[in-house]
């Protein structure tokens, strides 16, 4: 380790950092914490009154933000974004690939449409993201890729299939990334987290909600601010020899 101190490895100070899925639960989270920490951060969801809406707590608090309203399934909208990053603040340091589409079906009622919407958010966007920012990146001294996949690619799956399997995708994507681009300085992880008390986990059933927190050891859903840490760590110079990976934050759910 180069730092002078273990703590001053986690400053992200000035760095610039897109996050997908930014206005609420995990993702509002992460861009609010790195913010805090002296990151300039970009605020990337659909909704554009709630990428404005995160983005004026930030900046109310004394933080640097951008609101960039995008859909990541659309490819020009993702251009668009690296685009509005690199004006307001000259280039891409870190992406937090966040944005999520949770649609469930059982299997024998999947339909072609919505594999292909699974698929479109939860892979196809976090691709196309990583490729419009890759000169930004590779132009960085302090590249780093974080997907936010889940725990659940460590289990069955079952009655979340496409969700599970597209996240699995992700998480195969992150290693082929990390393999790939590790000769450019650009180092890609993954967080896979367990339950946590995010409107995406809210709206399913209750039954399913107690049973994803009675699968974990730690018997309660994780808060949104408890994934910040992990993804400080792998998006600073904290985790520098650490590529390809990823970090399990799941309450202790696939221990047993």
């Amino acid at each position: 380790m180069t730092a002078a101190t273990p703590l001053s490895s986690f400053d992200i100070d000035g760095r610039v950092a897109i996050v997908t899925g930014g206005s609420r639960g995990i993702g509002r989270a992460i861009a609010t914490g790195f913010a805090s920490l002296g990151a300039h951060v970009v605020v990337a969801s659909r909704k554009a009154d709630a990428c404005d809406d995160a983005v004026a707590e930030i900046t109310e608090a004394g933080g640097s933000a951008l609101a960039v309203p995008t859909h990541v399934g659309d490819v020009d909208q993702i251009e668009a974004l690296v685009a509005a990053t690199v004006e307001r603040f000259g280039g891409v340091d870190i992406v937090v690939n966040n944005a999520a589409n949770p649609l469930a079906l059982p299997i024998g009622s999947i339909t072609p449409e919505a594999l292909a919407k699974s698929y479109e958010a939860n892979l196809r966007g976090p691709l196309f993201l990583v490729q419009s920012a890759l000169p930004h990146l590779r132009a960085s001294d302090h590249a780093s890729v974080v997907n936010i996949i889940t725990a659940g690619v460590f289990t069955t799956g079952a009655y979340v299939s496409m969700y599970v399997a597209a996240k699995s995708a992700l998480l195969s994507m992150t290693r082929s990334m990390a393999a790939e681009l590790v000769a450019d300085g650009i180092r890609v992880n993954a967080i896979a987290p367990g339950t946590v008390r995010t409107a995406m986990v809210e709206s399913a059933s209750e039954a399913f909600q107690e049973f994803a927190v009675g699968s974990q050891l730690i018997k309660r859903m994780a808060e949104p601010d408890e994934m910040v840490p992990g993804a400080l760590f792998l998006a600073s110079d904290a985790s520098s020899f650490m590529t390809g990976q990823a970090l399990v934050i799941d309450g202790g759910m696939t221990v047993h």
